[in-house]
């Protein structure tokens, strides 16, 4: 299992196309992927973009992602870098 913080960044925060990409990222490895406001205990499925959306993370929001399976290594990183680059929304 993988529990990292993360910082959302990016100036629109977790709106419909970022959680878009987020899903898209997500749906692609085994792992079972969670988020989390670092203050609550509700986790929410990381592949479920009703569930990133109803987290209401606009920027400055710090995130919990937990990641359990086979490949929370490489998914772990590669969610990481989606938060880190801004969703590719800013240069």
């Amino acid at each position: 299992m993988i529990r990292r913080p993360i910082l959302v960044e990016n100036r629109l925060g977790l709106h419909a196309r970022a959680a878009a990409k987020l899903v898209q990222l997500t749906s692609r490895f085994r792992s079972e992927i969670h988020l989390s406001r670092e203050e609550e205990q509700q986790q929410i499925d990381g592949k479920s973009i009703l569930g990133i959306l109803k987290l209401g993370a606009g920027r400055g929001a710090r995130l919990v992602v937990t990641v359990i399976g086979p490949d929370e290594m490489d998914a772990a990183s590669a969610i990481e870098l989606l938060f880190h680059t801004k969703f590719g929304e800013e240069s």
